[in-house]
């Protein structure tokens, strides 16, 4: 796994404190998993609350996957449920977060991760997630694959939801959407201002005083 996923994944998991209960989505965010505080209550779609680190080789159990077949570890006092109980958390508004992949997210925090022009790609719970939880966290690689901003004025593609966004974590910035744009709250060591504004397809709002990635990973 690249430094730079892993990166992402250690800013994140700084922003939730015991107690909370929080879902990670499929892909990158699975990774938060790794560097969770301890009293952090992790929730997967298919019925489990209280898994943790990704378990070592020849350790892995079939009966023990999250919402993406990754393999997960279970920890003392986890609790496992049905869907239907799972989604119920879900809606009821139990979640203090939750962490997913972007395909776009843009300045007014609208997010679209699930369906891509040309190919079928199932919706998942991403709707549900997004709308029933308290705090919700997109992290991303700052481009795409062809070095395009995956961070726009506004989405091209199928929203997943609209206005939910609150922050965004890529390898270049941590930014807070807000009723002004994206303030930028930490930005990569080394990288100018002028640098991370090139790479986005969105206005950046830059305060006074930002924090060094490096220091808030």
């Amino acid at each position: 796994m690249s430094d730079t996923k892993e990166t992402i994944a250690r800013i994140v998991a700084r922003f939730f404190k015991p107690g909370d209960v929080v879902n990670l989505g499929i892909g990158l965010p699975t990774l938060v998993a790794n560097y969770i505080e301890d009293g952090v209550r992790l929730h997967t779609e298919n019925g489990l609350i209280g898994y943790g680190q990704t378990p070592p080789a020849g350790q892995e159990d079939d009966d023990f996957t999250g919402a993406g077949a990754q393999y997960i570890s279970v920890l003392p006092g986890a609790a496992s449920f049905d869907s239907g109980t799972s989604f119920a958390i879900v809606r009821g508004g139990h979640l203090a977060a939750t962490v997913l992949g972007a395909l776009e997210v843009d300045e007014l925090g609208n997010l679209a991760n699930w369906s891509l022009p040309g190919k079928l790609v199932g919706m998942g719970g991403a709707m549900d997630l997004v709308t029933g939880a308290k705090r919700v966290v997109v992290v991303t690689e700052h481009c795409n694959k062809k070095g395009e901003p995956k961070i726009l004025e506004r989405c091209t593609l199928p929203l997943t939801g609209a206005r939910v966004v609150t922050n965004i974590v890529t390898e270049l910035c941590v930014l807070d959407v807000t009723a002004d744009g994206l303030v930028v709250h930490a930005m990569a060591k080394g990288l100018s201002r002028e640098e991370l504004q090139a790479k986005t397809a969105a206005r950046l709002i830059f305060p006074g005083s930002i924090e060094e990635i490096a220091e808030t990973a």
